[in-house]
């Protein structure tokens, strides 16, 4: 099976970290679930994931002290393999796991998703679990100098025989539920360990195996980042999508920075192989955090980080709770016109960026469609250009289509020109 057969565009969905952190219920990804399917899939929207901790019991019982309970109660299988939290997700009983709810999840025509820490269990270990299929017990697996440094749940996996098929029967559980899609977390930058960032490089290739051997096509996604760049080849070759940088949250310095990060990646977007900018943190967020508020991003910026997600070529993934959404922001999420940058068909490229501006182009090599993106970093109104010529563009005089006021534009002595408010941006496509 060929990964890339999968994944063939960006994954586009919903995550829900940003507004519940650990406490999400099935209730609550249902409702997700049922808005995404009414307002959203018909613009490409399809991927519901529940992200981490499904398998805490209360997980935010000490929140004012802990985001990761430290050891506490989790739910886990004879074999060492996590199982949802009964009590936020029901229909979990009597051993389903997450089959009804992404049954349920695929009757609205989406795709479902969970994350996972990489390894084992500590709990499998310390416990003496057997690993299916062998005659080996999770602490012979398990790597206790391998660990997290930001939560307690999980030994690193060894890079052995039944290591190997430990990871193979968590895949095929997932793959027996009907999961799509698994976000491992620290794997993509294990950066407790300053001197050897890329330490778990080896259960990459492990989860990658084990998504081949299971036999269902599950878009692998790697976290947190950021990715090492010159482990590119290796993450090309064996994920689907992997973080270029470490969480990101609604502030505008994180955001300028995307450009760079960006910048540093763009020669690496192609089919099923995806830098990903993390999460959009639009509309209400943080309520898991007892923070619940609505996106610190003014509007223009929240034009800015779509248009470099899109034009970039970055997996998109809300991290909103959808119900709550408003209609400009709905709005923004279903621009057809910035969305169909959004394919592996497109090369980007950034072709200027300082403190002031930035400057992108994209070419779409099937449908020969050409974008042009000029953005205002700094904190004034700003004219800001481009010349044709620098995009390989011989006419002199070229009519365009902004794709966010719908305001068609012309190039002035095959100079582009527009007058942008700070943070803000405009994205032409060339008539």
């Amino acid at each position: 099976m060929n990964k890339n057969n999968f994944a063939s565009v960006p994954p586009m969905g919903w995550n829900s970290y940003d507004y519940y952190d650990t406490t999400v219920n099935e209730e609550q990804v249902k409702a997700n679930a049922d808005f995404m399917s009414a307002h959203l899939k018909e613009y490409g929207w399809e991927y519901v994931v529940v992200d981490i901790q499904w398998y805490a019991n209360k997980p935010d019982a000490m929140r004012d002290k802990f985001q990761y309970i430290p050891f506490g109660k989790l739910e886990i299988d004879q074999y060492g393999r996590l199982q949802p939290d009964k009590e936020r997700f029901p229909s979990s009983s009597e051993g389903l796991g997450f089959k009804p709810l992404a049954d349920y999840i695929h009757s609205l025509g989406l795709k479902f998703g969970i994350h996972i820490m990489r390894g084992i269990p500590r709990e499998a270990a310390h416990n003496h679990c057997s690993v299916l299929g062998t005659d080996v017990t999770a602490d012979m697996i398990a790597d206790p100098f391998s660990i997290c440094g930001w939560n307690p749940d999980m030994y690193g996996v060894r890079n052995t025989e039944a290591g190997q098929a430990y990871y193979n029967s968590l895949l095929q559980l997932y793959a027996d539920w009907g999961v799509d899609f698994i976000k491992v977390d620290d794997i993509c930058n294990t950066n407790m360990y300053v001197n050897n960032q890329y330490s778990a490089s080896h259960e990459i290739e492990m989860i990658y195996n084990a998504i081949q051997n299971c036999k269902r096509e599950i878009v692998l996604s790697l976290s947190p980042g950021p990715a090492l760049i010159e482990k590119a080849w290796h993450l090309e070759k064996y994920a689907n999508m992997w973080r270029i940088t470490d969480d990101f949250w609604d502030s505008w310095e994180l955001l300028k920075d995307m450009f760079k990060r960006c910048e540093l990646w763009q020669k690496h977007v192609s089919k099923g192989c995806y830098p990903d900018c993390d999460m959009l943190p639009l509309g209400i967020v943080g309520k898991g955090f007892k923070n619940e508020r609505h996106t610190q991003f003014t509007k223009e910026e929240q034009r800015t980080m779509m248009s470099l997600w899109c034009m970039f070529g970055s997996p998109l993934m809300l991290g909103a709770e959808l119900t709550k959404l408003d209609k400009w922001t709905l709005s923004l999420l279903t621009n057809k016109d910035i969305l169909s940058m959004l394919t592996p068909d497109c090369k980007p490229k950034q072709i200027e960026h300082n403190e002031e501006k930035a400057l992108w182009i994209s070419y779409n090599e099937n449908t020969k469609e050409q974008f042009i993106g000029l953005f205002n970093l700094s904190e004034h109104e700003k004219r800001i250009s481009i010349n044709m010529r620098d995009i390989e563009e011989e006419k002199n005089e070229v009519n365009l289509l902004e794709l966010w006021s719908k305001k068609e534009w012309n190039s002035e002595k095959g100079v582009v020109t527009a007058v942008i408010k700070p943070h803000d941006c405009c994205i032409f496509k060339v008539l």
